[in-house]
């Protein structure tokens, strides 16, 4: 053991304080317990035995107390310092006097207490990774820190009190910068030649976009933009980002007139121009980031009004939401690869046309809230819903291979500096399930299936052939016009969690095949004109008398209504199960006699 020269027990759950017991192994060049539950004081001054240390990192820990960084001064072979903690009580102290000897390359000092940036980075001169995030610094950022370090390739200020930021007049070779300030983005921003990955969001920047920084940084991949008071028209002329892969604008006061800008984005993989207040009158412009990728275009809670154009092909997530669109739903014969389609919440008139059906990458489907007419295509079976199992829609570039290259440098020196820091693109999309919505990220979508119908003015009955899309996990039909039975179909849905049903005018029983429905937690069937018994066993004891309200002629224990009245009748459950097995093997053989057809 004395002779270990690597130590690595990152990622797992380990308890208890800092093992002292470490400091003896004197010839340790790699010592890594981030990522784990140890909690108490680390004592700095032991860690300053091992001189022979390359690589220090105690991130993601919950240790307590303060860690003074000048008792590292006899470690003269550290290249990479990874402090902070999940703690508030952890504090990183820099004794003003201290001019350390060695030169790092790395120093991670996030969630640290830090009220200032330490005064030892002065002494600093080949860094090429620097993070202060999560820290208590304010006043002005100080010019230095980028002037001293040539080599610098990341600089994190994320969640700090800083007041103003300003680059080098020179052109710098950062590709990875993370700040939080306030006030007008600096035109110096143009001079970041180099920079691959920029995040500015959640900050309290205001005003436009410096058409130096559109013009000027050409190397840009990754612009994240969120959540600031940004405003000004956008991407009214071409700009000189062609290597955008993620644009993220939500929640700024951006407008788009022409959007002649966007086509300059060969290579966009996801849009995000969501809660900006955009409003494109007419028909939506069709240089406004129409047809020229299969990017997710995420532009819910806009003001966009006019038709949805049917020239739109390629994309992958469409989300429309909470806008003032109108006109007709498009065929999106051209959008093959569709997987998320969107549009709750707008004035869309007429019928769900059939060629949805044909969307067999479909996994999410949100008409609600329209004034869609007509019945409920049957053709929804075979092709959608998770009956393709081809569970990869989302096919965006993996960041850590697709940047591998810019960053070669800094993941030499820290192998996981790329994985912690550059995830994929944040594709978030929200979806009711039990009759609440949830935000669903990244992968999670992959394995997310619905379709919500409800509050529009659908009528006919409701096709058996929604029972074999048996991937389902949420389908709401409610505030419609639908008539007929329950279809017995329903009773293979095995993966749904919440059927509402309620608000329409469906008539006769409730299957009892749809007590074999166990994951259903969220069942609704009010205010119908359903009779009979209400099912009992399973999931269905598990639900009160919310589900079944404005339904008269139900009895049961659910409601406190008894059966006995000759008003309701008692189906014969035997011969009920015997003619549904037979109806079922009958629909079955249909179904694939269709298909096969088709």
């Amino acid at each position: 053991m004395k002779n270990m020269q690597d130590f690595d027990l990152s990622g797992n759950k380990l308890v208890g304080q800092f093992p002292l017991c470490l400091t003896r192994l004197t010839r340790l060049q790699v010592l890594d317990l981030s990522y784990n539950q140890l909690i108490g004081n680390v004592v700095p001054s032991a860690l300053g035995k091992l001189e022979s240390l390359k690589y220090l990192s105690l991130v993601e820990n919950n240790f307590e107390g303060s860690f003074s960084i000048g008792s590292l001064a006899n470690l003269s072979e550290l290249m990479v310092l990874k402090l902070g903690s999940k703690s508030l009580s952890f504090q990183v102290e820099s004794e003003s006097y201290w001019k350390p000897k060695i030169q790092m390359s790395v120093i991670i000092l996030s969630s640290c207490n830090l009220v200032k940036v330490p005064h030892f980075l002065l002494y600093q001169k080949d860094l090429i990774v620097i993070d202060l995030s999560g820290n208590k610094i304010s006043g002005i950022f100080p010019p230095w820190l980028l002037a001293n370090n040539k080599k610098l390739e990341a600089l994190l200020l994320q969640n700090n009190l800083f007041t103003s930021f300003q680059l080098p007049k020179s052109a710098h070779g950062l590709l990875y910068l993370d700040v939080g300030f306030q006030g007008n983005l600096p035109s110096s921003i143009g001079n970041m030649k180099s920079i691959v990955y920029l995040d500015i969001s959640n900050n309290r920047f205001h005003g436009v976009l410096p058409r130096s920084f559109l013009m000027g940084c050409y190397s840009l991949e990754i612009l994240r933009l969120s959540h600031n008071k940004l405003s000004g028209e956008v991407f009214s002329e071409s700009v000189n980002l062609t290597r955008i892969v993620e644009l993220s604008m939500d929640n700024n006061q951006f407008t788009v007139k022409n959007g002649q800008g966007f086509q300059s984005f060969e290579s966009l993989e996801l849009l995000d121009i969501s809660s900006n207040g955009l409003t494109v009158a007419g028909s939506l412009c069709k240089q406004f980031i129409w047809g020229y990728s299969s990017a997710p275009l995420l532009l819910q809670d806009n003001h966009l009004s006019g038709e949805i154009p049917g020239t739109l092909q390629n994309v992958s997530v469409l989300d429309l939401r909470n806008n003032r669109l109108s006109g007709n739903i498009p065929e999106f014969t051209n959008t093959q690869n569709i997987s998320v389609l969107l549009l709750r919440g707008n004035n869309l008139t007429g019928h769900i046309p059939r060629q949805l059906c044909d969307l067999s990458n479909i996994h999410l489907l949100d008409l609600a809230n329209n004034s869609l007419s007509g019945s409920i295509p049957s053709c929804f079976r075979n092709k959608s819903f998770g009956l393709q199992e081809d569970y990869s829609f989302i096919s965006i570039t993996n960041r850590f291979f697709y940047l591998y290259n810019d960053f070669k440098s800094v993941i030499q020196l820290d192998p996981s500096w790329l994985e912690d820091y550059l995830i994929s693109p944040q594709i978030k999309i929200e979806f009711t399930i039990k009759h609440r919505y949830d935000a669903y990220w990244g992968g999670n979508l992959n394995l997310l299936f619905g379709m919500d119908l409800s509050e529009n003015e659908l009528s006919g009955d409701i096709p058996a052939e929604l029972g074999v899309l048996l991937e389902l996990q949420g389908l709401n039909l409610s505030h419609n016009k639908l008539s007929g039975a329950i279809p017995e179909t329903f009773s293979v849905l095995k993966n749904v969690e919440s059927l509402d049903l309620s608000f329409n005018m469906l008539h006769g029983h409730i299957p009892p095949q749809l007590t074999d429905l166990s994951s259903l937690a969220v069942f609704n069937v009010s205010f119908n004109n359903l009779s009979g018994v209400i099912p009992q066993g399973r999931q269905f004891n598990t639900f009160d008398s919310q589900s079944f309200l404005g339904n008269p002629l139900l009895c049961g224990k659910q409601i406190n209504r008894s059966c006995d009245n000759s008003n309701f009748q008692v189906p014969d459950n035997e011969v009920k199960v015997d003619e549904s097995q037979i109806d079922m093997v009958s629909f079955y053989w249909s179904s694939a006699a269709a298909y096969v057809t088709v």
